[in-house]
C-alpha cells in the first residue's frame, strides 16, 4: 500500500514514517513540498504520487500559539484540513486525519466517546480542529478522524521532553498541575494502531485512539522520573498557579469505543506504553 503523509515531520509524523515504512510504501511530505493551505498544491501532490491512503498529521498544535496566530489556526487545522479532504475524494483516496481531545469542553464526569457532542471547547485550537473535523466529513464522507491526546514520541517536543530536561538536579522541586486529567499516548502505540486502520477501509467517521487509562499531568510526570530512576521531588499544583493564553480542559480523557466496537486490539495502558518507550530508547 501507498501511504502519504502530510505533516511527516512533524513528531508523529516521523513516528508514523518510522513505522509504517516496513509494511508500506511511505511518502512523508511536509511544508513546503506539500502546502496543505494551497488546495492545487496538495491536489497535484497526490495526483502525483497516487497514494492509496493519506495521513493528514499537518496541524498547527501550539496551542497557546493559536490564541495569537488565529488566522494561521484556521488555515492549518480547518480550512487546510478540507483541502486534503476535497482533494482525497476528488482522487478516490482514503483520507485518515488526525484531531484531538480539545474539540470537548473538558467538563465530564467520564472518559469522551466518539459520539458525544463535540464544540471545539475553549481555545482556539479546539475550535479550529473541530471545524476541521465537520469540513473533512462533509467533504470527504468516507474520511476517518483519529483523536489523540496528550503525545509524545521520538524527538519531541513533549511535556515528556520538558519533564526529563527540567527533572535534572538544578531543581529541589517541581511543581506540576493536578487538576487537568488526560490520556498520556505514545506516538508509537498510535502508529501500530495506525496500520492496521489501514487495514480496515471501512471503519469511517470518527475514532479515538489514545492509550488506555488516566493521569493528571502531576501522575505522569511522576511515572516518567520513576522509569528514569530520577530522584525529583515533584509537587502537585492547581492550574490557576500557571495561567497560560488557552485554558486546558480540566478533564479530555477519551475512551476508544470505535476500536472496541469493530474488534479491535485495545490500545496499550499509558503506563505499558510509556515504559516500552523508555525500554526502547526512543527518546531523543
Amino acid at each position: 500500500m501507498k501511504v502519504m503523509l502530510t505533516g511527516g515531520r512533524g513528531m508523529l509524523g516521523r513516528t508514523l514514517t518510522s513505522v509504517l515504512k516496513t509494511s508500506h510504501e511511505v511518502l512523508a511530505t511536509d511544508f513546503p513540498e506539500a502546502d496543505i493551505t494551497d488546495y492545487f498544491a496538495i491536489s497535484n501532490a497526490i495526483k502525483k504520487w497516487r497514494p492509496d491512503a493519506v495521513i493528514n498529521c499537518a496541524a498547527k498544535t501550539a496551542v497557546d500559539l493559536c490564541e495569537t496566530e488565529q488566522t494561521a489556526a484556521y488555515n492549518l487545522n480547518a480550512y487546510g484540513a478540507a483541502n486534503v479532504a476535497k482533494a482525497c475524494f476528488e482522487n478516490d483516496v482514503r483520507l485518515i486525519s488526525i484531531s484531538t481531545d480539545y474539540v470537548f469542553s473538558g467538563k465530564n464526569d467520564r472518559p469522551w466517546r466518539e459520539d458525544d457532542i463535540a464544540c471545539g471547547g475553549n481555545t482556539v485550537y479546539g475550535k479550529s480542529k473541530f471545524l476541521g473535523e465537520q469540513l473533512i466529513l462533509g467533504l470527504c464522507p468516507d474520511a476517518l478522524i483519529c483523536r489523540l491526546a496528550w503525545l509524545y514520541g521520538t524527538g519531541g517536543p513533549s511535556f515528556l521532553h520538558t519533564i526529563l530536561k527540567l527533572a535534572d538536579g538544578t531543581r529541589e522541586q517541581l511543581k506540576v498541575v493536578s487538576d487537568q486529567i488526560g490520556n498520556p499516548t505514545s506516538c508509537l502505540a498510535v502508529a501500530k494502531h495506525m496500520r492496521i486502520l489501514l487495514e480496515h477501509p471501512e471503519i469511517t467517521g470518527i475514532c479515538h485512539l489514545t492509550c488506555d487509562g488516566e493521569a493528571s499531568w502531576f501522575e505522569f510526570a511522576q511515572e516518567i522520573c520513576r522509569l528514569n530512576g530520577i530522584k525529583q521531588e515533584i509537587i502537585p499544583c492547581a492550574t490557576s498557579e500557571y495561567p497560560r493564553p488557552a485554558p486546558r480542559p480540566a478533564y479530555s480523557a477519551l475512551e476508544n469505543t470505535v476500536l472496541a466496537k469493530h474488534g479491535l486490539p485495545p490500545m496499550p495502558h499509558w503506563k505499558k506504553a510509556l515504559e516500552n518507550f523508555f525500554i526502547r530508547g526512543f527518546i531523543w
